[in-house]
């Protein structure tokens, strides 16, 4: 099973329309500081591709990443559907940018599926342009089909919802067309199996805390992959670009007393960091911070790069 990372950004991407942080203002000196919003790829059979997050760079990460060009036929496609970790606008808006299919599989938790279509009114939109095929993701690893060596698990890691969803109210149970509401499934870590060789990869883009069930998780797999949005808790702070701390804001720092550095560095998997903020120094090359990382034996994911379980 092939992985491809398709991008490594926070919302905005860097440099994001309307920063001139050092960030930013390095990627547009610097193209190759660029990083598009976070997402994979993943093979779920020969010819047969997902994309982990619709983001708004989905045209140019698809033109990108050969394997999910069309052809040979004029509108034939490799990629079959999206797997979803949470609602927030940054990973589903997307979605829309594939209207041009005839059904659009997405595979998402309940409370994810309930903000798309109530909060974002998904389905009203899309559907007079293409068909919604909604699937769902739980803890279970589901393969992706019978004739996939792929399967995926979700790993319930936060109740956070997105701004707009804030005021939903639960699916009505009653009603046969909705799911029962799971709090906790707001936001996933993802366990991907390639149920051929056994190796899996956990990523988890978002992460506001780290759960027993996500420990357990990052002990059994080969490879993990996750949220390193702020270097410091106050780095929103100290930016000024905000007025809430990193944890506050749903993403646990990289370095600090409550960081997810040094939990990475004591597992076995090969660790990497994704969904950088613009304001995060890890964006330039030459920032001590990487020095730091290195000597604890932990990555950051660059775009493009090819993960092969």
């Amino acid at each position: 099973m092939r992985v491809r990372v398709l991008g490594t950004a926070a919302g905005g991407g860097v440099p994001q329309w309307n920063c001139a942080c050092p960030g930013c203002s390095g990627a547009r000196a610097h193209p190759g500081w660029r990083r598009r919003h976070a997402s994979l790829a993943v093979q779920a059979a020969e010819g047969r591709w997902y994309l982990v997050n619709a983001t708004p760079d989905l045209g140019e990460q698809v033109e990108d990443c050969p394997e999910l060009q069309p052809g040979p036929e004029p509108r034939r496609t490799p990629l079959a559907g999206v797997i979803l970790t949470d609602a927030e606008l940054d990973h589903t808006l997307g979605i829309a940018r594939l209207r041009e299919a005839d059904g659009i599989e997405i595979v998402a938790t309940a409370p994810v599926r309930h903000a798309l279509l109530t909060g974002l009114h998904l389905g009203e939109v899309l559907t007079p342009y293409a068909r919604l095929d909604w699937r769902p993701l739980d803890p279970g690893d589901r393969p992706l089909a019978e004739d996939s060596p792929l399967a995926v698990g979700a790993v319930p890691v936060s109740a956070k919802r997105p701004r707009y969803a804030a005021g939903l109210d639960a699916p009505d149970e009653d009603a046969p067309d909705d799911d029962a509401p799971d709090e906790d499934a707001w936001v996933v870590a993802l366990r991907l199996t390639d149920r051929t060789s056994g190796r899996s990869l956990l990523y988890a883009p978002a992460l506001a805390a780290w759960p027993d069930a996500f420990q357990r998780a990052a002990e059994s797999a080969d490879h993990v992959i996750v949220d390193g949005t702020f270097w410091s808790d106050d780095e929103p702070l100290t930016s000024g670009f905000g007025s809430r701390t990193a944890t506050a804001m749903g993403h646990l720092p990289i370095d600090g007393p409550g960081g997810t550095a040094r939990r990475l560095a004591a597992l076995e998997a090969r660790t990497l960091y994704t969904h950088l903020n613009n304001t995060n120094p890890l964006n330039d090359p030459a920032a001590p911070q990487h020095t730091v990382l290195w000597e604890l034996g932990v990555e950051v994911a660059a775009d493009g790069m090819v993960i092969d379980l």
